[in-house]
Order: C-alpha cells, then sequence, then structure tokens
C-alpha cells in the first residue's frame, strides 16, 4: 500500500473541498446566526474522508471531476456534519469538545445546534439536486443518500447506540450498530462515486464490500484510539465510551483483540480490492492507500 498515493490525492483535493465547503455556506441562510453555527461545524477541519472516497472512485474509473462532480460529491460533508452537530447534543453523546474546539451546541447553544443540523441535512440533498449530473445519477445518488442515513442507516445506528449503552452486546449485535451508524455513510461515500463513473454491477459489489470493511476498520480503529490516545491527540474527550458504558470492540473483545479485528477487516478490504481489481481491469492502488489511515 502505497501512503505517498493517498497522501499526494489528498493534497491535491482536501484544500479544493475546504474552499468549495467554504465559498457555498457563505449564504446558505438568511440567518445569520443560522449561517454561523452551520459554518462553524462543517468548517471546523476533518480528514474529509468521504467526499475524498467518492473523488477516489472517479479517478480510478479515469473519470474527469466535473463542477457537478465536485457538488455531488462534496454533499456528503453537509450530512456527515449534521451527524456530528446531533451526536454531540447533551441528549446523546454530551460532549464539549469536537476537532479541539467546543461543540456546536456549546458554542451556539443547544437550539440553534439541533436547528444547524437539521438545515444541514436537506441541503445536503439540494447539492445533488442541484449539481448538474443527469438526472438518473442525481436520482440513484439521492436514494443511495436516503437510505444510508435513515431508519434503516446512521438513524437506526444512532439509536442502537443509544438503547445499547449499558448493555452488553454480541459481537454480531455490535457489528450492525457500527455498519449503521459509521459505515452506512462510508458505504454511500464509494457507491456516490461508483454511481456517478457508472461502473458495472459486478464491479460495484465488490467495491462495496471494500466500503463495508473498511467502515468496520474505520470504527474499530476509533474505539481504539478512544483508550489509547489522550484528548490533545484527538481533539476530543476519551475514555467516554468506556465511562458510559458504550458497547466498543476493546470493551468486547479486549485491545489486542480490537487490534485483531481490526487487522481482519483490512484484510478484507485487500481482498475486495484484488477481485475488483481482476475484474474491472483497473489499478486500486489509490483505494488500497487509503488503508494505510489503519496500519501506518
Amino acid at each position: 500500500m502505497n501512503k505517498q498515493l493517498l497522501t499526494e490525492f489528498e493534497s491535491k483535493w482536501r484544500p479544493q473541498i475546504n474552499q468549495y465547503l467554504d465559498e457555498q455556506l457563505q449564504a446558505c441562510s438568511d440567518q445569520s446566526t443560522l449561517t454561523d453555527a452551520m459554518r462553524y461545524s462543517v468548517l471546523a477541519g476533518g480528514k474529509r474522508l468521504r467526499p475524498l472516497l467518492t473523488l477516489a472512485i472517479l479517478d480510478t474509473f479515469d473519470i474527469t471531476t466535473t463542477a457537478a462532480n465536485l457538488r455531488a460529491s462534496v454533499a456528503v460533508e453537509l450530512m456527515h456534519t449534521y451527524s456530528l452537530i446531533h451526536d454531540d447534543l447533551p441528549a446523546m453523546d454530551n460532549d464539549q469538545l469536537r476537532r479541539g474546539e467546543p461543540t456546536n451546541h456549546v458554542k451556539f447553544g443547544e437550539d440553534v445546534a439541533i436547528l444547524a443540523g437539521d438545515a444541514l441535512q436537506p441541503l445536503t440533498f439540494e447539492w445533488i439536486a442541484d449539481s448538474g449530473l443527469p438526472a438518473s445519477i442525481v436520482a440513484n445518488q439521492t436514494l443511495a443518500l436516503a437510505q444510508a442515513t435513515g431508519p434503516r442507516g446512521m438513524v437506526a445506528g444512532q439509536v442502537a447506540d443509544v438503547l445499547g449503552a449499558g448493555q452488553h452486546l454480541a459481537l454480531p449485535a455490535l457489528q450492525q450498530l457500527h455498519r449503521e451508524k459509521t459505515g452506512a455513510l462510508i458505504h454511500y461515500a464509494v457507491q456516490a462515486g461508483l454511481i456517478q463513473a457508472q461502473v458495472q454491477p459486478a464491479v460495484q459489489e465488490l467495491l462495496l464490500q471494500y466500503a463495508d470493511a473498511y467502515g468496520l476498520a474505520f470504527q474499530i480503529y476509533d474505539d481504539i484510539l478512544d483508550v489509547t490516545s489522550t484528548p490533545d491527540q484527538l481533539g476530543k474527550a476519551t475514555h467516554k465510551d468506556a465511562d458510559e458504558h458504550k458497547n466498543t470492540y476493546p470493551g468486547l473483545l479486549g485491545l489486542a483483540g480490537a487490534r485483531t479485528a481490526l487487522e481482519q477487516a483490512v484484510t478484507a478490504a485487500q481482498t475486495a480490492l484484488v477481485k475488483a481489481s481482476a475484474a474491472s481491469q483497473r489499478g486500486m492502488g489509490l483505494l488500497a492507500a487509503f488503508l494505510t489511515y489503519f496500519t501506518d
């Protein structure tokens, strides 16, 4: 896996993603406080992993990224930010820090934070709908996002997380929780690129297997960091999962077992890429490089 490949790709696209978000959100509402709250969380930083995955799929299949592709690909970051704002609320995780800064409800109040999240969600769909991509691609991408984030996707996972606190979940239930809460939006990010690139179904299936394994690895790695890192390193409170009796991979499997599970998820993602490369006759080096996030 070539980490340099990912570094170069991020160096090219992350500044463009950030600039696009900044420019497009400058006049996103006629309520200045709402605009400020939305921009505060969207522009707070982050890896921009999800739009980068979408753009990496386009790159893999030699699709030139137009303004329409960029708008439809970056939109996922609005949905992701909405989920973070709501996750941080007192009724949910009650977090005070996000990326080293006060969370949205600490900065703007709980009422405005809820509404900022509420506004970002439909704005996500607006950006896809008015992106200028062909109608069939817009329809398919909109459907995929609704399914990924709705009552059978991200929100279902959030509910399972809230209701499961203080209970001991078996491994299959924990995997299902995280497949929905964390994995569904990563699955969608890859799927969005596949839809835009109009990749054949057999190859799509293999790359969605990669996406699902990646999402699992992402969550396990996040759980491990919560145990092994400091608040300064993560930019948010650590050890909260254990303190609040949340179900995590280290909590269920132990730290060594969680690391083994992470290795297995990374291997599954690599295997899916090998099969996708054979089926499509395309190199998957860039997508493989995304796995260095967990290994280097």
